[in-house]
């Protein structure tokens, strides 16, 4: 899988991100909520990747810094959104490379720590995080009230460093 920065309102990105939203109303019922604007996913405040596989899109994700941080999250947090990898090619390792770059970006940006909301209903999202070495932190974000929301962080830099 090649990955590349992508606008996160580029055709390719726009197309995953529609998948992964049918995604959302699978699972939960309806389309997530939590309000996003392209800019926020552009340098130097955000970043936001494309998986390739032949040159068709496969993959995505995207972290978003906050100037103001919202209740639960701290100054140097970079939150990712839109995590996502088309059925066909799941089991591949390609959600790890791309949570994999965006942790990298993330740090080589200046941000000490990734934060995400995943919902229960996504098993195979927690599996991945918490293997990556993510652990429950505070509910924040649209959904913090919401009984099927869980919130996870992983610290970028070593402590003591």
């Amino acid at each position: 899988m090649d990955l590349r920065v992508q606008p996160f309102d580029h055709p390719d990105a726009v197309k995953l991100i529609e998948e992964v939203q049918q995604e959302y109303v699978q699972r939960y019922g309806d389309f997530d909520r939590t309000p996003t604007d392209p800019g926020q996913f552009a340098l130097p405040r955000g970043l936001f990747v494309v998986g390739y596989l032949d040159g068709a899109p496969v993959a995505c994700g995207g972290w978003r810094a906050h100037e103001d941080p919202p209740n639960g999250l701290r100054a140097g947090d970079a939150e990712i959104k839109r995590m996502y990898v088309q059925e066909s090619v799941r089991g591949k390792g390609f959600a790890r490379a791309v949570l994999a770059e965006l942790e990298r970006t993330a740090r080589a940006a200046g941000h000490t720590r990734t934060v995400l909301e995943t919902g229960l209903k996504q098993p195979e999202a927690i599996a991945l995080y918490t293997s990556s070495g993510y652990t429950g932190i505070g509910k924040f974000g649209y959904y913090r009230d919401d009984a099927l929301s869980l919130c996870f962080g992983k610290d970028l830099v070593e402590k003591g460093n």
